[in-house]
């Protein structure tokens, strides 16, 4: 993205732009540089319009893109959910003529923009029409940031606020809030107007200000039990349930944060790094470091014990007809007899 961004900003436009995946933060920047860079304020009115084609048929968007701009260099059409990229079945049937969008393809009006917006994970490479598009537009891809990308990433929106964000510091952000950037962003915002004239975001403010994600409230739970903690991991617990989160993906959250405990505990015995171990996992390093961390409270037979106590308790929950609250609940006073 950053390069199309540099290109847009240039006012390099091309008269056709994919964009597509399922990182909406990056999609709806590029749509606010496209309109910032592409019109004047002044001509919104006249020379933008939007359309979503689940509702709207395509011809009605390419004749719109088709129309010669008023009192304005260019014409900026923006449409949304082209579903006829994917494998994917709308949910409204709507007729839409795609040879006219495909000779549109071919041939673009030079004096428009025709940005088509596909918020999907996947596109169909199978059909004629993306593999022209891939061939004829600018492409964008929205996908999800890697663990690298998405340090580097907070850093910079930290660094356009006019603050610093250390490395682990924002690892540390990172882990606790998800790689939803439009989540983040919003928690970079409310740390730089916290730090103020302070230049630098310290781990300290990120640890009282950040907002939970439910995994992030669950490894919390898995702290104070690694702590042998109990009552104070079942007054966690009881906030979750006061927060309408349902039982079985708590318990689902806590077998993953569990397995990730056992799983570095082995690989670690194997002799890989920290890094190694996250890259294998696909997990982020932060959270292989805590893990790392934790493992070593737990002997290998406590781990197995603790895994075989969650298998149970998954069974109990789908099987047994005991209230799914107090599955949990046992769970946790099992860990506390232990």
């Amino acid at each position: 993205m950053k390069e199309l961004w540099k290109k847009i900003e240039r006012q390099q436009f091309s008269p056709l732009y994919l964009l597509y995946g399922t990182e909406d933060y990056l999609i709806q920047e590029t749509k606010q540089k496209l309109l910032a860079h592409a019109l004047l304020p002044a001509e919104l009115d006249f020379n933008y319009a939007s359309y979503d084609l689940e509702e709207t048929p395509v011809e009605a968007a390419i004749e719109d893109a088709e129309t010669f701009p008023f009192m304005g260099e260019r014409r900026l059409v923006m449409v949304h959910h082209p579903y006829f990229l994917t494998a994917e079945k709308p949910k409204q049937k709507v007729e839409h003529d795609l040879g006219k969008l495909e000779a549109y393809i071919k041939e673009p009006a030079p004096y428009s923009i025709f940005v088509l917006i596909a918020p999907y994970e996947k596109l169909d490479e199978r059909k004629k029409l993306t593999k022209l598009l891939k061939k004829q537009a600018a492409i964008g891809q929205a996908g999800k940031l890697k663990d690298r990308d998405l340090t580097e990433w907070i850093v910079s929106q930290a660094g356009g606020n006019g603050h610093r964000i250390g490395k682990e510091t924002a690892e540390m952000l990172a882990a606790l809030t998800g790689n939803n950037l439009n989540i983040l962003a919003n928690e970079i915002n409310k740390l730089s107007l916290f730090a103020g004239d302070e230049k630098e975001i310290t781990p300290r403010m990120v640890k009282t200000l950040t907002a939970r994600s439910l995994e992030q409230n669950v490894f919390e739970l898995v702290e104070k039990v690694v702590g042998r903690r109990i009552d104070q991991a079942l007054r966690i617990y009881y906030d979750l349930l006061k927060q309408n989160e349902e039982p079985i993906k708590i318990l689902a959250i806590l077998a993953g944060q569990f397995r990730l405990l056992y799983q570095t505990k082995e690989l670690a015995r194997r002799g890989y790094g920290q890094q190694q171990i996250a890259s294998y996992l696909k997990v982020h390093p932060y959270r292989v470091k805590l893990a790392a961390g934790h493992a070593k409270k737990f002997s290998e037979e406590e781990l197995n014990r603790v895994m075989m106590y969650l298998a149970e308790a998954d069974y109990q929950m789908k099987t047994s007809g005991l209230k799914k609250e107090m599955v949990i609940e046992m769970f946790l006073f099992r860990l506390k007899g232990d």
